[in-house]
């Protein structure tokens, strides 16, 4: 892997996390970014060594995905089974779904298979095969529509 896929990686991973922050605290996002800029991006957190992160592209998700959020919230309503709604979801996986269909409806340069393997890796760092698998399809069903 190039340092540059492992940043990117990197910051994708913190983008679902200050995104999963926003929303559950409604900390304003000029501050959430500088928090995660300062104090978790390439830090070290309880022992942990966070990888040091792409920060122009963690900013982007981040702010790509709260200013695009109801039109990506409405095409994930469309890509869910019958009976399920974007609240039913695990706050953590809605993050990730909504990182992932962002990145696909905004950044053309990052290859379709690219964007959606690295959202269903930052799955499996939350989740279990299942859900990761669930993220696989949802993303690609995003996918079928934006691209």
């Amino acid at each position: 892997m190039k340092a540059g896929s492992k940043a990117r990686s990197a910051a994708r991973l913190a983008a679902v996390q200050a995104l999963y922050q926003h929303d559950m605290e409604g900390t304003a996002l000029a501050l959430l970014l500088d928090e995660f800029h300062r104090h978790r991006l390439g830090a070290e957190i309880e022992g942990d060594q966070y990888a040091a992160a792409d920060v122009a592209f963690f900013d982007d998700v981040v702010k790509g995905v709260a200013a695009r959020r109801d039109e990506i919230d409405e095409i994930l309503s469309g890509k869910l089974a019958e009976g399920w709604r974007l609240e039913r979801l695990d706050k953590t996986m809605l993050q990730i779904l909504r990182a992932g269909a962002w990145e696909l409806m905004a950044r053309p340069d990052v290859p379709t298979g690219s964007a959606i393997s690295e959202y269903v890796d930052v799955a499996h760092a939350f989740f279990e095969p299942r859900e990761a698998k669930f993220v696989n399809g949802v993303l690609d069903g995003v996918a079928k529509v934006v691209r």
